[in-house]
């Protein structure tokens, strides 16, 4: 009997955890720009722990190919593959098929994007924003980039707590590129992104479901090909509330239809993504 009392409390207390998650209302998506997912854990910094242990996670998410920047942010805000939303490249092609931002303006929420890499500003269309911050990698160097970024994102969500953020964070890919991905100063530069996350994750209120992934890897000083190294991302679904819960079958294209469904918006028709889980069942 006392076995059974035990398992009883196990549940209830699991589904507190969960009911709790669904208060949830707002959204914070970060991607750390050629982040890979191994790189998390061979850095050493404890947030990777930390995000792990609170979330729906995995380290063998997908991204699409051609693994380019532009290209894979399209296919995650927009739900879709380069075959259909035709960006293959860093050159942008203007789809039919609206953006989160859309999606979240049409429903009534504010949206706000900070971003190191210009090119982003395709990512919305106009009037789809209430603010937007560009700071340049290679004009202030990734790790200055990123902490002026996050110190101006952290400031913005002090005063005004937006309903959708997208934050940017250049470094990890500036440092892959000129130094190749997994060497010591790669692996200082994914240490550095995750220390701009783990003040974030500190100061984030508790209705907001965070977002941590990446656009895609890298291997030697490049990326782009259909090889793992260059294709495999990491994902995490993170909040306070949450136990850890691994994930299987996660592809970027699923990110934002499984993150909208769990604060309470509905994607898009057109998106092609699958919700990976639903919090709200």
């Amino acid at each position: 009997m006392d076995f059974i009392r035990i398992c009883m409390f196990l549940s209830a207390m699991l589904t507190v955890g969960i009911c709790k998650g669904a208060e949830m209302k707002k959204l914070l998506l970060i991607v750390a720009d050629g982040m890979r997912p191994d790189a998390m854990i061979q850095c050493g910094h404890p947030v990777a722990g930390k995000l792990e242990k609170h979330s729906f996670y995995t380290f063998e998410g997908k991204t699409v190919y051609p693994s380019v920047t532009l290209p894979c942010h399209i296919s995650l805000f927009h739900s879709v593959p380069p075959e259909v939303h035709g960006t293959k490249d860093n050159n942008f092609v203007r789809s039919s098929i609206p953006g989160v931002a859309e999606v979240m303006k049409k429903h009534g929420k504010s949206v706000m994007f900070f971003y190191n890499w210009a090119e982003l500003r395709d990512l919305a269309r106009p009037d789809s924003l209430n603010r937007t911050t560009f700071i340049a990698s290679h004009d202030y160097g990734g790790k200055d980039a990123a902490k002026l970024i996050t110190d101006e994102m952290l400031r913005i969500l002090k005063s005004e707590q937006p309903d959708f953020i997208f934050l940017h964070l250049d470094y990890p890919d500036c440092a892959g590129h000129e130094n190749y991905w997994m060497t010591e100063k790669y692996l200082l530069a994914v240490n550095d992104t995750l220390e701009q996350i783990d003040r974030i994750i500190r100061e984030l209120p508790d209705d907001y479901l965070t977002v941590v992934t990446a656009d895609h890897g890298g291997h030697k000083g490049r990326h782009g090909t259909d090889m793992t190294e260059d294709m495999t991302i990491p994902v995490f679904f993170y909040h306070p509330s949450f136990s850890s819960q691994k994930i299987s079958g996660a592809n970027i294209i699923d990110i934002l239809p499984t993150a909208l469904t769990a604060i309470g918006v509905e994607p898009d028709k057109s998106w092609q993504g699958k919700v990976l889980f639903n919090i709200n069942k």
